[in-house]
């Protein structure tokens, strides 16, 4: 299991930016894929995006163009840049990292993004 913490969350008005940052409790180097979900009051918990260790990044469409997932391994850190925001992106954001493609996901606490004016 990784220990996982994010941090980063707040109120932003509509075409704001955030960025999220979750800190794993060891080295990411080599752990297989990392990303973000979120859960949206009364809703299920819907994927944001992936960066595996091999450098490639998968994207939800409705955050396309607006989002970037980065991680740093010297900080052993996944980053999340939420550019353009709509309040339709409000929800709680979980980072999770996953250390093979079979392993189960561990969790963070998440993080509230709140979108309005």
């Amino acid at each position: 299991q990784v220990q996982l913490v994010e941090s980063g969350g707040g109120l932003v008005q509509p075409g704001g930016s955030l960025r999220l940052s979750c800190a794993a409790s060891g080295s990411i180097f080599s752990i297989y894929s990392m990303g973000w979900y979120r859960q949206a009051p009364g809703k299920q918990r819907d994927l944001v995006g992936t960066a595996t260790s091999g450098g490639s990044t998968d994207y939800a469409e409705s955050v396309k163009g607006r989002f970037t997932i980065s991680r740093d391994n010297a900080k052993n850190t996944v980053l999340l840049q939420m550019n353009s925001l709509k309040p339709d992106d409000t929800a709680v954001y979980y980072c999770f990292a996953k250390r093979t493609y079979n392993s189960p996901a561990s969790w963070g606490q998440g993080t509230q993004v709140t979108v309005s004016s």
